[in-house]
C-alpha cells in the first residue's frame, strides 16, 4: 500500500475551494494511552480537524513547549513504541479517511531504519512525516524512501529563515510548508500575528504548496485570525491541555471533539 500524500493535497485543496483554512490537529500517540490516543485523534476528526498530525513521542522534544512535553512523557513511561504509533495512524486512518501525518524527531526514525519506517507508515495508511529537526540538507535519503512509499515530506519554516532559505526548503518539500511562529512570552498576540503573516507571504512567493501556520492557537477567534492568512490552522498544546486537564479518558475525548468543532467554526470565518 502506498501512503495518502496525495488524500493530503486534495484535502487542503477542498479547504481552499471552500474559501476556508484547513484545521490541523496535533496528538501525541500513546497519550493519554494507546486506546485513549486512538480515540482522541478519531474525536477531533469528528469535531471538524480536517487533517491530524500524530506526534511520536520523545525524550528530548527541543522545540515542544511544557504541555507536549508533559503528555511526551506520560506516554514514554506508558512505554509507547514505534508500533504503537504506527497502529494509532492505522486505526484513526481507517476510521476517519482523513490523512494522518506522523510528526517526529529524526533520531527515532534514524535508529528505526528510514526504509523500515517508511514503508511501515505507508502501509498504515499515513499521509507523510513533518520533520522539524531534519535539515533540508541532510534530507535526500528520507525523501527518496517517503516518495517511493508516497509520502508527504513536511518541513518547517520559522520567521527567522531567510527568503533564501525558505526557497531551498519548499523546494524540496511537499504535502504542505509548516510555517512556524511561536508565540512568544514577551511579544504580544498581535506582533506574533503579524510576523506571522509575514512568514506566510515570504513562503507563498517561493512555492504553489499550502501553507499552515502553527502560532500557539487555542481557540476560534485565534484560528479565524491566523485562517486571515494561512492555508491551513495547526493546533496542538490546546488539544493535549484538554486531555491533560480532564478528569478521566472518557472526559478528556469530549473535550478534544468540542474544541476542534469551536476551531472549525474558528477556521470558517475568516
Amino acid at each position: 500500500m502506498s501512503g495518502n500524500t496525495e488524500l493530503l493535497s486534495t484535502t487542503l485543496a477542498t479547504a481552499r475551494a471552500e474559501d476556508r483554512a484547513a484545521l490541523i490537529a496535533y496528538l501525541p500517540a500513546g497519550f493519554p494511552t494507546v486506546d485513549g490516543g486512538i480515540e482522541a485523534v478519531k474525536a477531533v476528526v469528528a469535531g471538524g480537524a480536517d487533517v491530524v498530525e500524530v506526534g511520536l513521542p520523545h525524550s528530548d522534544p527541543v522545540l515542544d513547549g511544557p504541555v507536549i512535553q508533559t503528555a511526551d512523557d506520560i506516554a514514554l513511561r506508558g512505554g509507547v513504541k514505534i508500533a504503537d504509533v504506527m497502529r494509532t495512524v492505522r486505526e484513526a486512518y481507517e476510521a476517519t479517511g482523513a490523512p494522518i501525518l506522523v510528526m517526529t524527531y529524526w533520531n527515532p526514525i534514524d535508529r528505526y531504519g528510514v526504509e523500515r519506517f517508511t514503508a511501515e507508515l505507508a502501509e498504515a495508511g499515513g499521509a507523510g512525516c513533518i520533520l522539524p529537526d531534519l535539515p533540508v540538507q541532510e534530507s535526500a535519503l528520507w525523501r527518496e524512501h517517503a516518495e517511493r512509499h508516497g509520502l508527504a515530506t513536511v518541513f518547517v519554516v520559522a520567521p527567522s529563515s531567510k527568503d533564501e532559505r525558505i526557497a531551498t526548503i519548499t523546494a524540496a518539500g511537499s504535502g504542505f510548508v509548516y510555517a512556524a511562529s511561536l508565540m512568544g512570552v514577551t511579544g504580544t498576540r498581535a506582533s506574533v500575528g503579524a510576523q506571522a503573516e509575514d512568514l506566510v507571504r515570504r513562503t507563498r512567493a517561493t512555492t504553489e504548496l499550502p501553507v499552515c501556520v502553527g502560532l500557539g492557537v487555542s481557540d476560534a477567534a485565534q484560528a479565524a485570525e491566523v485562517a486571515a492568512f494561512a492555508d491551513g490552522v495547526i493546533v496542538g498544546s490546546a488539544f493535549v491541555k484538554r486531555m491533560l486537564d480532564a478528569p478521566d479518558e472518557a472526559a478528556g475525548v469530549a473535550g478534544v471533539r468540542s474544541l476542534a468543532a469551536d476551531l472549525a467554526e474558528g477556521v470558517r470565518k475568516r
